[in-house]
């Protein structure tokens, strides 16, 4: 899969600024760690390296830049410490901030041939077609659409909706899956769909009933 950052970065994609700019959310920021100014930082993106790396510049819903001195991962998240925070109470002043980054260009976008959550939004959920032999499905048969990208305690996730017309009477199943490469192998913008691969049991008897039958 390739994405621009968090997925990148959540299912928040822009925030409103004097000057329009498009910011993406990339992460939030926890509890102090030490005192010398270290905080805790929960990642919305899939390029942490590349966010966080000495020199990175992030910055905050009213604009005010944060420059990473130096970061380190440490399980799920990230230990940074940033420019002018050189304290355990400058630290924890900050608990609960959200840092963004400018939106890529359409043409950047277009080079890397990547994308953002909301370019997901709408796509047809296509089955594996070796998962589709194993449970006696048409191959490459359409499950779901793409209605939600949420973020996840260990990775963002997808959430899927049926688009069974007979199953409007109870409304549309619907369902969560991990937003990773195992399960989601396949992104295919130009086509407008994806192509999942997901373990047994994942995925509810009512949405592979309806494929079965429609």
């Amino acid at each position: 899969m390739s994405s621009v950052s968090g997925l990148n970065h959540s299912n928040e994609f822009a925030n409103e600024n004097p000057q329009q700019r498009e910011l993406l959310r990339v992460c939030r920021i926890g509890r102090a760690q030490g005192i010398k100014g270290e905080v805790n930082v929960w990642a919305f993106t899939d390029e942490p390296e590349l966010r966080f790396a000495p020199g990175a510049v992030l910055i905050d819903s009213h604009d005010k830049e944060f420059r990473v001195i130096k970061s380190r991962q440490f399980k799920k998240r990230w230990i940074i410490l940033f420019e002018h925070v050189s304290d355990r109470n400058a630290a924890e002043a900050l608990n609960g901030t959200e840092l963004y980054c400018e939106a890529d260009s359409a043409e950047e976008m277009e080079d890397e041939e990547a994308w953002y959550p909301s370019d997901l939004i709408g796509l047809e959920v296509r089955l594996d077609s070796q998962y589709c032999e194993e449970h006696e499905l048409d191959a490459g048969v359409s499950i779901a659409q793409v209605s939600d990208v949420l973020d996840g305690v260990a990775q963002s996730l997808l959430e899927l909706k049926s688009i069974d017309a007979d199953a409007e009477a109870d409304g549309p199943v619907s369902v969560l899956i991990p937003f990773v490469e195992e399960i989601v192998p396949e992104i295919d913008l130009e086509h407008g769909y994806i192509r999942i691969d997901p373990p047994s049991g994942l995925l509810p008897d009512a949405m592979l009933d309806a494929a079965k039958n429609g």
